[in-house]
């Protein structure tokens, strides 16, 4: 949270809330075992989904899928500048606890993210 909140110049609880959501997203919608893999190198991070998950209230209406994510974290006050800067931080994190492999594999398998690879 912290290495997020400072790389991205954002404040710790919305890099808290970024990361949970980010997290629900790829738990949804990306590779099981790759993602859970990564769920578990990441002390609270079932803590962070799970209230990730408790405050999505309108977002799911919205549906699921990228744009659904991105109208979450625009929510937080992200810009996308922000989120650009958020998503390599969290694709070099990933990298840094499950391998370069494992996070290719979550980006190619994942709708949306696999344009990213």
């Amino acid at each position: 949270i912290g290495r997020l909140a400072t790389t991205a110049g954002i404040d710790s609880a919305v890099a808290e809330k970024t990361i949970g959501i980010v997290l629900e997203f790829l738990r949804n919608e990306g590779p099981t075992a790759q993602v859970q893999t990564l769920i578990d190198q990441i002390p609270g991070a079932e803590a962070a989904i799970a209230a990730s998950e408790r405050n999505a209230g309108f977002a799911r209406l919205m549906g699921g899928g990228l744009m659904a994510l991105g109208s979450r974290l625009m929510a937080l006050g992200l810009g996308m500048g922000d989120i650009e800067t958020v998503a390599r931080e969290l694709v070099k994190f990933g990298r840094d606890k499950i391998g370069a492999d494992q996070m290719r594999e979550i980006m190619s398998k994942t709708p949306g993210l696999n344009q990213f690879v």
